[in-house]
């Protein structure tokens, strides 16, 4: 069975290190050679009038998919999202969602955390554990991985006006 969040750590980090081929890449481009983490053929362009938004995620906007703390959906407008925590129930509220830019809450048990990404490739992070937790922001912040009874939370911003969510655990 593959781990998907160490998979989508690597591709948090390669699209926000600029590689280029990663999911942010825009749709009429076309890759000069396949990413090594890549099993599919390269897409080939099309002629489509309308464009393909910008980002690509694993569960589309489904954010059901976050509630067992494992996901990664892509959002357009305010939500709140559940998923379990690290003590049980928690919520991630996205409170605003433009271009290069997303706002959000994080509640978890009895504390709070908040975040803002203002600008094109920006991101947040936030880590979620029993006893404690952190967060950080700006351009191209990866997120760390999630340690054994952890839950880290990574919000990247995309020029289309979504912002890509993705929630792992340890």
């Amino acid at each position: 069975m593959v781990r998907r969040p160490a998979a989508l750590t690597l591709l948090a980090v390669l699209a926000l290190a600029g590689c280029g081929g990663g999911p942010d890449r825009a749709a009429d481009e076309t890759p000069t050679s396949r990413p090594p983490f890549s099993s599919a053929p390269p897409p080939s362009p099309s002629p489509s009038s309308s464009p393909s938004p910008t980002t690509t995620t694993a569960d589309g906007r489904n954010t059901d998919a976050c509630a067992d703390a494992d996901c990664e959906v892509t959002v357009s407008e305010p939500v709140t999202i559940p998923f379990r925590g690290p003590e049980g129930h928690a919520e991630l509220s996205v409170t605003e969602v433009g271009p290069d830019r997303v706002h959000y809450e994080v509640t978890a048990g009895d504390g709070r955390s908040s975040g803002s990404a203002d600008g094109p490739g920006w991101g947040c992070y936030t880590v979620l554990g029993e006893d404690s937790s952190g967060n950080g922001c700006g351009p191209a912040a990866p997120a760390p991985s999630a340690a054994p009874g952890t839950v880290v939370l990574h919000l990247t911003t995309a020029p289309d006006g979504t912002a890509t969510v993705r929630i792992s655990s340890g």
